[in-house]
């Protein structure tokens, strides 16, 4: 058995879903693995993970609309309003979600199904730049 870390630099351009399903299989390509277990962290928490369809983009913008009415940007609903308007609210979505995935790697692949993809989910209105921690364990 052999353990492999590693890091995955992305820049987003602001609020929303960023399907991260190629570059997260290149970095476990790259470790030539057969079987094991690939965890996935988000280092941040105003961003998240999540597993979700990739077919129908339609399915990310409902995503997103719902998160818009879940979690309401009004400042004056939050004490925390230092680092700005849309911080509290990214903590409270990054709350609702993952900062971790755990996926299955079966024949040297992400056990994923036909439909799913990873996606880092930014909740900051503005651009920023995330790190991922990868990790692979077994053979």
């Amino acid at each position: 058995m052999r353990q492999v870390h590693g890091d995955l630099a992305l820049r987003t351009a602001g609020q929303g879903l960023i399907e991260i399903t190629g570059p997260v299989a290149g970095w476990l390509a790259a470790q030539a693995p057969d079987a094991g277990l690939l965890t996935v962290h988000c280092r941040h928490t105003s961003a998240s993970l999540l597993i979700q369809e990739n077919a129908d983009p339609d399915v990310c913008a409902d995503l997103e609309d719902f998160f818009r009415r879940l979690v309401r940007q009004e400042p004056q609903l939050y004490r925390h309003v230092s680092e700005g308007a849309d911080d509290m609210p990214a903590h409270i979505r990054a709350a609702l979600t993952q900062s971790t995935l755990s996926l299955p790697v079966v024949s040297g692949r992400m056990a994923l199904g036909t439909w799913q993809g990873l996606y880092l989910f930014e909740h900051r209105m503005r651009p920023h730049q995330r790190r991922l921690a990868l990790h692979f364990i077994g053979e």
